[in-house]
């Protein structure tokens, strides 16, 4: 499983603006994003037109315009972010779209790859659900520290 670069690149530039609008509550232009994460303005510019139609971010105009968070950090969970840039990793028409030369996969009854998938989708989801996009504003540590409490909260990690 891996993050595409919109999924990333999103995660980076939302921070930017979040981080941004802690300190003086204005918002960020796509040049100003882009120099500070060293991304191009054609991709930053995609980005967060996708962001945008999400409902993630809002935009303004004029000389004091730029991009900045639709709603709270607090309020904006990662799981969203990564819906809104890419998608699941593994959705609702997996089987169909993976289904090889077949117009419907040899495994539509009984399929442990299926049970699989699905299950750590629903891990993943619980994890990105939890984590705010002002808990990823923080440091390394708190976060790293956030990110595992949660994941020993929903895999209730037991003792050996």
């Amino acid at each position: 499983m891996k993050l595409s670069t919109q999924e990333e690149y999103g995660l980076r530039c939302l921070l930017q603006i979040g981080r941004k609008a802690r300190v003086d509550g204005e918002g960020l232009t796509i040049a100003e994003i882009s120099q500070a994460e060293g991304l191009s303005t054609a991709n930053v510019a995609k980005v967060m037109r996708t962001l945008r139609m999400g409902g993630i971010v809002e935009s303004s105009r004029g000389q004091s315009g730029g991009y900045s968070l639709a709603r709270p950090a607090e309020e904006i969970n990662v799981g969203e972010v990564v819906a809104v840039l890419g998608g699941r990793f593994f959705g609702p028409n997996f089987c169909e779209d993976h289904s090889g030369i077949e117009d419907l996969c040899t495994h539509t009854v009984d399929c442990s790859v299926r049970s699989l998938w699905s299950t750590v989708q629903a891990v993943v989801d619980q994890m990105l659900g939890r984590i705010s996009l002002k808990d990823m504003m923080g440091e390394e540590n708190a976060m790293r520290s956030r990110a595992e409490g949660i994941a020993d909260e929903i895999l209730q990690v037991a003792p050996s």
